[in-house]
């Protein structure tokens, strides 16, 4: 065979490779581009700004406006109000915030209006559900169950916890206008503690061992805000006393951001 059909095979078998491979990749980008948002998106974490920064560094004012998530469904998320002037719960698409009346009462509003100085986030739509044991009762123990029946899950991760709440202590933060804060102790100036019981109530928790100061106390490895099945109270779980027959919700599958 002559050099210059040779050529002229392989130019020709190399223009036929690179079509292959176009096409190849337009139907890949194709099929990427059709799958629902939703789905993509489904289970992964998303944390916005840092618990250490604003207790240490005073970074106060927003890192996330919630109105910015309104569209997202099947959303759930945790966080303080800016300015620390209030506790934010998302529950399956709604956005819930509450804010300090009295010392005895407290207003919640169903609002995406809001922004935050930290938040995390995240898109759930498919939960395992379970009982919990019936010796698993304070945060502790809730914690301590989570970390051990979650050893080879994904994490970190969102959960549900619905049922009866024989007590609780909730909190919302209440920090007068215009304070600096360098501490946490600075940072909860203000802060109004509310004592619950008998409450059948909803718990909207994040679990990590990898978050705390970020995400998590420095001492905890759940955040977790309690909403009474009324939508009357709402704040950030400090004590805890569940009562028997509550369910456990855990997503079906996790992915996370880096």
């Amino acid at each position: 065979m002559a050099q210059k059909e040779i050529l002229l095979i392989q130019i020709c078998f190399m223009k036929g490779l690179r079509t292959t491979i176009l096409s190849f990749s337009i139907l890949i980008s194709m099929v990427m581009c059709s799958a629902p948002e939703s789905s993509r998106e489904e289970n992964q974490i998303t944390i916005v700004g840092q618990m250490k920064n604003v207790m240490w560094k005073g970074e106060l004012g927003a890192k996330i406006r919630l109105d910015s998530l309104s569209d997202k469904s099947h959303l759930y998320g945790l966080g303080p109000v800016e300015y620390l002037q209030g506790e934010v719960l998302i529950l399956d698409g709604k956005a819930y915030k509450s804010i300090v009346e009295t010392d005895s009462t407290m207003r919640v509003e169903e609002t995406f209006d809001i922004g935050s100085p930290f938040f995390g986030y995240s898109q759930v739509s498919n939960w395992d559900e379970q009982k919990i044991p019936d010796s698993v009762q304070s945060i502790g123990q809730l914690e301590n169950y989570l970390n051990q029946f979650t050893q080879e899950s994904q994490r970190p991760f969102f959960f549900k916890v619905i049922g009866m709440v024989n007590e609780a202590t909730i909190h919302i933060v209440n920090l007068p206008e215009g304070t600096v804060v360098s501490s946490p102790e600075e940072a909860h100036q203000g802060q109004v503690n509310y004592e619950l019981s008998n409450q059948n109530a909803e718990l909207i928790g994040f679990f990590s061992t990898e978050h705390q100061t970020i995400f998590t106390h420095h001492d905890s490895f759940m955040h977790i805000h309690l909403i009474t099945e009324n939508r009357q109270k709402m704040g950030h779980l400090d004590r805890l006393i569940l009562g028997k027959q509550a369910k456990l919700y855990l997503p079906k599958s996790s992915k996370t951001n880096p």
